[in-house]
């Protein structure tokens, strides 16, 4: 499994740094961020997360996927390389 994962519907108002705050329960975090829209400076509803080893990545799928934050049920998967996604 990649150390980078995909994390989607977040709040309008989830930051950097509590999707950060929210991942470091299931292990160290080397970054954290929210994609937010150019035009309106406003979050996109997704993000990433990059953890510090694979294993740690694996156990945050497992432990925070479904759960919430900013009164918000996120999904949590590994990310795909842009290669890979359809679209």
């Amino acid at each position: 499994m990649s150390k980078r994962l995909f994390v989607g519907n977040l709040a309008w108002g989830t930051t950097d740094a509590s999707l950060k705050k929210h991942f470091e329960g299931a292990g160290a975090v080397d970054s954290a961020s929210v994609i937010m829209d150019k035009m309106s400076g406003r979050s996109k509803g997704f993000g990433f997360v990059e953890m510090s080893s694979d294993s740690e990545a694996e156990s945050s799928v497992s432990k925070l996927n479904g759960s919430d934050l900013d009164g918000r049920k996120i999904v949590v998967s590994e990310a795909r390389p842009k290669m890979d996604r359809e679209g």
